[in-house]
């Protein structure tokens, strides 16, 4: 395992530096290492609240209203546990060597998508031409 780089607190990836650089790839790391551990903490914090939350509401209403609520509750929470498979995703890229790099063509992808969305796994050209492919197929 190499020594952690030394990254300031004020860092922000710059295109004027070698792409992917070791502070690039630390700034992305730790990034996603926090995105992942908010996810997962709101993850914990819905559980003991569902926990204590269990009770026996006797309005047909308010437990119809409780249900939508845990209902819309638990969705959110699976769109969040399949986000922590794509944020693990990317961290395994990095430890790899193709984390921002483009899937399909190989090309970087830009720092500024990066930041916005550090899962990115396509360039923003490939991204818009993968979804026009899709809308095309899903249209016929």
């Amino acid at each position: 395992m190499k020594a952690e780089t030394f990254l300031p607190d004020d860092y922000t990836p710059a295109e004027d530096e070698p792409f992917m650089n070791d502070m690039q790839t630390e700034y992305f790391r730790r990034k996603l290492i926090a995105w992942r551990s908010d996810i997962l903490e709101d993850s914990r914090d819905t559980i003991e609240a569902m926990k204590d939350g269990t009770r026996n509401i006797p309005d047909v209403a308010d437990r119809a209203s409780e249900e939508t609520d845990r209902s819309l509750e638990l969705r959110t929470r699976d769109r969040e546990r399949k986000l922590v498979s794509k944020i693990d995703a990317a961290l395994r890229r990095i430890d790899e060597g193709e984390f921002g790099y483009c899937s399909v063509t190989g090309e970087p992808i830009s720092l500024k998508r990066l930041d916005a969305r550090p899962i990115a796994t396509m360039s923003l050209e490939a991204q818009e031409r993968h979804e026009r492919r899709e809308k095309i197929h899903r249209d016929d």
